[in-house]
């Protein structure tokens, strides 16, 4: 089977794709690349939806990206399969357009719609034609992959049966971590994340000013919580603000810490999730503390601590007890990573993916 993975993806900064292709390699698959990074951030395409006159850069920046991809495109023998990276809800109709005759895979790992919800983007209008948008993009595909049977639930009826859901699982990088050889007493907690709603790190800030000396904090990365949460952490000693860590470098910094917490957030979203972080924290061996939604424990089992969503106070207790008991918390590591050894790796997660391309296209 020849696969290509197409789109403006920056797999880089959103690594799902790239597990996704590891994982088809892994099984024999062959898999080439057809891949423009659209070079704008996160930040930069919310800000976008806020402020509707910024559309029209972004439109530019795309359709320069569409131009190459076409070229490139046509350079390849048609494929099996094409697999549209994430975020793909525009690039699936350029994909389908191109190769009009290959089942054609769209990674939907976030509904556009509910991203806007999540931040409170927009009015009533606005979230409408998101939700229209991703709906679009459902249909232009023969297989949708999502990340949890919550997402697959949100699918229109219609559509459905297209669902298949690829847990995001985490890339090489990630297992060749070890831990850390020197042991101070200290319990070393590492977060990182957007400071979205559905990441819920006021919870983490406000878990930071209860807890001892015996924790301390890594907080990684920056977003519209980020000022909240540090408010929240109350100037404690003991905590390092970072406000970015290369992609490269992440995977070892992570390693370096005993627990890496997952997210807190409250909202439909976040009950809905399982992030990268609990994965890509579980490969490198920490223990895993996030919230008790039913995604993530059914995703991790007993290979992870479950605190109440946006509960400050449990979560700050978690801390300490894993603090004073190290061995719960080594029992807890060597869970983590054996699960995730087993079921988190790329050749693990994609088995569903491999399945669903077996199927008869509809």
């Amino acid at each position: 089977m020849r696969v290509v993975a197409f789109g403006t993806y920056d797999a880089r900064h959103h690594p799902r794709v790239e597990v996704l292709m590891a994982g088809l390699r892994t099984h024999g698959v062959t898999v080439e690349e057809c891949n423009v990074p659209l070079d704008v951030d996160t930040a930069a395409r919310v800000e976008a939806l806020r402020r509707p006159w910024r559309l029209v850069p972004l439109a530019g920046r795309l359709l320069a990206a569409w131009v190459r991809l076409w070229r490139l495109a046509r350079r390849l023998e048609a494929p099996d399969a094409v697999l549209v990276g994430y975020v793909g809800v525009v690039d699936v109709h350029l994909a389908r357009r191109r190769w009009p005759q290959a089942r054609l895979v769209l990674d939907h790992l976030a509904f556009v719609g509910g991203i806007a919800r999540d931040r409170a983007l927009g009015g009533g209008a606005m979230r409408r034609l998101l939700d229209r948008i991703d709906v679009a993009a459902m249909r232009r595909a023969d297989v949708v992959v999502v990340d949890t049977e919550e997402h697959l639930a949100l699918m229109p009826a219609d559509l459905r049966s297209r669902g298949v859901v690829v847990p995001v699982g985490a890339t090489d990088p990630w297992f060749t971590t070890s831990p850390p050889d020197d042991d101070d007493g200290t319990l070393r907690v590492v977060f990182f994340g957007l400071y979205t709603p559905l990441q819920g790190a006021p919870t983490v800030g406000a878990a930071i000013a209860r807890c001892g000396p015996e924790v301390s904090f890594t907080m990684i990365g920056h977003g519209q919580d980020l000022a909240a949460t540090i408010a929240a952490a109350g100037g404690r000693p003991g905590v390092e603000w970072r406000e970015w860590v290369e992609p490269e470098r992440l995977p070892a910094l992570v390693a370096d810490h005993d627990v890496c917490l997952g997210i807190f957030g409250t909202g439909e979203k976040a009950r809905r999730v399982v992030p990268n972080k609990v994965y890509q924290g579980a490969a490198a061996g920490c223990a895993v503390v996030t919230s008790e939604t039913e995604p993530q424990q059914r995703m991790l089992g007993d290979a992870a601590v479950f605190v109440p969503p946006g509960d400050s106070v449990a979560l700050a207790a978690t801390l300490e007890r894993l603090a004073t008991d190290r061995a719960a918390l080594d029992e807890m590591r060597r869970r983590s990573r054996t699960h995730a050894d087993r079921a988190f790796r790329p050749g693990a997660v994609v088995t569903p993916l491999l399945d669903a391309l077996g199927r008869p296209r509809r």
